[in-house]
């Protein structure tokens, strides 16, 4: 079981940055590769980065490269998603999955692969 409970969200503006963190528990944290997804209203719900266990690979959503970094501390137990120059279509909420299956250096981007999910934390950018 692995239990993760994501922070950081909030209202800021076009521009600003904002950073998540993801805590995670129950089983050890560098035996898993985590992700990061989000749903704007109305929409389906979509990849925005992972992470290997390693940490040493990462993926990331077209639509954020070079504007978001993730990253992981293996003794805090904690994921991160940095978000810089966020923009108005970056409003939505913020979850972070666990894949227990990946392997050290795999990042996965299907999120149908993840096995368990954090209950979000809600971004909303301005104009």
């Amino acid at each position: 079981q692995v239990q993760l409970v994501e922070s950081g969200g909030g209202l800021v503006q076009a521009g600003d940055s904002l950073r998540l963190s993801c805590a995670a528990s129950g089983r050890t944290f560098s035996t898993y590769s985590m992700g990061w997804f989000r749903q704007a209203p109305g929409k389906e719900r979509e990849f925005v980065a992972s992470i290997s266990r390693s940490g040493g690979n990462t993926a990331y959503a077209d639509s954020v490269k070079g504007r978001f970094t993730i990253s992981r501390d293996n003794v805090k137990n904690t994921a991160y998603l940095q978000m810089n120059s966020l923009k108005p279509e970056d409003t939505g909420k913020y979850f972070c999955a666990a894949d227990l299956t990946a392997g050290y250096y795999y990042t996965e981007v299907r999120q149908q692969q993840y096995d368990y999910w954090g209950q979000g934390t809600q971004v909303t950018v301005s104009s």
